[in-house]
């Protein structure tokens, strides 16, 4: 049994930030941060384009950019939220420039402020095209400055620990739950370890990897989302999965697929059919910077009425020079798949990109758990809505980071650490002779939910994948009570209630609204946010 006073599950942008800035107010504390792998290996280093925030006060202004996420959240954002994430932002992000983050700068010392969908002003502070690695850099570096946060890594969070541990039957009506740690598999000992808090912070990012196509590593299983889950917590908004509408399409499988930022769309790339034919304007004014959700059920469509594998970028036409400055990484990847970006058309198909719903938080990135904090993807803060805005995601993270540190720096000495928790009972279980099943299971999982709950999807559809995943989860929970767990048993239990979760959510919503878009149902009524209780 390991104790520590805050555990916090995850180590990207809202993990370190919260940790770092928990430690500079409470030295006293020991901050415990749980990485499933290494610390910098996260959805925040995957991040392309940049990190938005108003940041030239003469040509923008915060009601501009609180508008643009109203607006591209379609009527689900909480206009409160909104406001507190814009108008602090620029202080977080100032903070992390303090700690070393270094962003482009035009030649007169300026910060070079990119343009992105959705976005009516150039707002975008960006490090290239590898953004979320410098970020990444950043934190870790400050984060390891301070002594009282000690990093362990390699170790996978399993379940949340709760009154439900101490033989209390919870549903999800109880109003007093309470998170007093988690168990945690130590992968090198093959053991399931009791990790005791006072203060849990969840910040496991998103679930990208429950789709064939996602631009999200391998490790976005949604493990938080799915802990808290069956922790009986409160979820909201599962339905809304933004799918980036350009990753790089490629004739062999890549998993993740590469994103072209939507920063070169920014800088002035013109969406095309193959043929070379422009196509936005059927669709929206804003043309190739219409928000992502109206961008990405536009390729689909096209797809589909041309029968075409993909729609392309056209570059052809930018500043060659400036496109290496801003793109370097993105250049190399195409020019390493016999593309020439300065003189062909690059291929491109809508991937999963990012989920907008997760665990219910407040203000101060309070669950409905008692002790339980998240911020970042697996949350649903009330920021995005039903549609992300592009780049607003790290600046929630630094901003919700810092709101959780200042609720706790004196709410922690109120709580204490729960005396008789029992360790992690595998008594009765055998080591797993069939683990080739677990991949096929995964496959089928990816498949169920591009075919039936992607971009577009109908009542039909919907009911057939619930049906699959009912069979899939059945197979896979006697997997889990009869046999030892495993990392990949874990994700893959984890993605089937993710799966669940969203197909839940869309059959609930009746409309289409953001990126929730049903054939039966294509009206826009205006009610709350569905919450899965």
């Amino acid at each position: 049994m390991q104790k520590s006073d805050i555990l916090v599950i995850g180590s990207g942008v809202a993990g370190l930030s919260f940790a770092i800035k928990m430690a500079q107010k409470r030295k006293d504390l020991i901050i415990t941060v749980l990485s499933k792998t290494s610390t910098s290996e996260t959805n925040t280093a995957w991040a392309q384009g940049g990190i938005a925030a108003v940041w030239d006060q003469k040509t923008d202004h915060p009601e501009k950019h609180i508008k643009d996420t109203l607006v591209a959240g379609d009527g689900l954002c909480d206009p409160e939220i909104v406001r507190i994430v814009v108008e602090e932002g620029p202080l977080r992000v100032q903070e992390l420039i303090d700690w070393g983050a270094r962003f482009d700068k035009e030649d007169d010392g300026s910060y070079d402020l990119g343009m992105e969908g959705g976005h009516s002003e150039n707002r975008i502070l960006h490090y290239k095209d590898i953004t979320g690695r410098e970020i990444q850099r950043t934190l870790v570096e400050k984060a390891k400055t301070f002594d009282n946060i000690k990093f362990v890594q390699h170790l996978y969070a399993v379940n949340l620990i709760t009154q439900h541990h101490l033989g209390r039957n919870l549903t999800r009506l109880s109003n007093d739950i309470e998170c007093y740690g988690a168990y945690v598999y130590n992968k090198e000992k093959n053991e399931t370890q009791t990790f005791l808090s006072k203060i849990t912070v969840m910040c496991t990012g998103g679930a990208g990897q429950v789709y064939q196509n996602t631009t999200n590593p391998i490790l976005a299983t949604g493990d938080g989302i799915a802990m808290v889950y069956r922790a009986k917590g409160r979820l909201a908004n599962m339905e809304f999965v933004q799918f980036h509408p350009t990753a790089l399409f490629t004739t062999t499988e890549e998993n993740p697929d590469y994103l072209i930022s939507e920063a070169v769309r920014g800088f002035g790339a013109v969406l095309k059919t193959p043929d070379g034919k422009e196509f936005m304007q059927k669709y929206d004014d804003r043309l190739s910077l219409a928000p992502r959700d109206i961008v990405a059920r536009a390729i689909d469509n096209e797809m589909k009425t041309l029968g075409a594998e993909f729609m392309c970028l056209d570059c052809r036409h930018l500043n060659q020079e400036d496109f290496l400055e801003h793109f370097p990484n993105i250049y190399e990847k195409c020019k390493s798949i016999g593309i020439d970006p300065f003189k062909e058309l690059i291929p491109v198909v809508p991937a999963c990109h990012y989920v907008c719903g997760g665990i219910l938080v407040d203000e101060h990135g309070a669950s409905s758990i008692k002790n339980l904090y998240a911020a970042g993807e697996c949350t649903c803060s009330g920021l995005h809505g039903a549609n992300r805005l592009a780049s607003n995601s790290l600046l929630e993270g630094l901003v919700f980071g810092h709101r959780i540190a200042d609720k706790l720096e004196k709410l922690i000495d109120l709580v204490e650490y729960k005396e008789g928790i029992p360790d992690w009972d595998a008594e009765g279980t055998l080591e797993p002779k069939e683990l080739v099943l677990l991949n096929q299971s995964w496959k089928e999982l990816k498949s169920i939910m591009s075919y039936y709950v992607g971009i577009v999807r109908s009542d039909v559809r919907l009911r057939m994948a619930l049906n699959r995943l009912h069979l899939l989860y059945e197979e896979v929970e006697e997997l889990y009570t009869t046999t030892s767990i495993s990392p990949q048993l874990c994700e893959l239990r984890n993605l089937i209630t993710i799966a669940y979760l969203i197909t839940t959510g869309a059959q609930m919503r009746r409309e289409s609204r953001g990126l929730h878009y049903t054939l039966d149902h294509p009206e826009r009524f205006d009610y709350l946010e569905t919450t899965l209780m």
